[in-house]
């Protein structure tokens, strides 16, 4: 295997994503790579039942996703930058899967360290796996970290 450069760490903030991030931290550190940070961001959807949801709202709505977001990102990289010299962050929109294989194309990453939830059946069928997906379609390897 080459030598991992770049590291890119796609999360979602949630428990399964914290095992992964600090894999990858660690990795960083030892290989003395850059860590990209990235989060995609879904547009927000009205509930079902809550009618019409004006413009306005909705900018609003996409307004305190993206602010909440942003925060949460700036704060792992402040946790990351303690162990390793380089980390940026990246706020991404669209689909999970295609947009953090699109970013490791893009910003070259050697390595995808991303957290899996470890559904299985019926979760599995009707929720997806973002990590299988991102597994068969990135051009780098996938180092996938099971969440406590």
């Amino acid at each position: 295997m080459k030598r991992v450069r770049r590291i890119l760490h796609p999360t979602d903030f949630s428990r399964a994503s914290g095992a992964a991030f600090l894999r990858a931290v660690a990795l960083a550190k030892v290989k003395r790579a850059e860590l990209l940070l990235v989060h995609v961001l879904l547009p927000p959807t009205p509930f079902i039942g809550d009618g019409y949801v004006s413009p306005k709202t909705y900018e609003e709505l996409e307004a305190a996703a993206r602010r909440g977001a942003q925060r949460q990102l700036a704060k792992l990289a402040a946790r990351a930058k303690k162990a390793t010299a380089k980390v940026k962050a990246v706020l991404l929109e669209g689909t999970p899967y295609s947009q953090i294989a699109r970013a490791a194309r893009a910003k070259r990453a050697d390595l995808i360290v991303m957290g899996t939830h470890g559904r299985t059946g019926l979760k599995k069928f009707f929720l997806g796996s973002v990590a299988e997906r991102v597994i068969a379609s990135a051009s780098c390897p996938v180092l996938t970290v099971r969440g406590k």
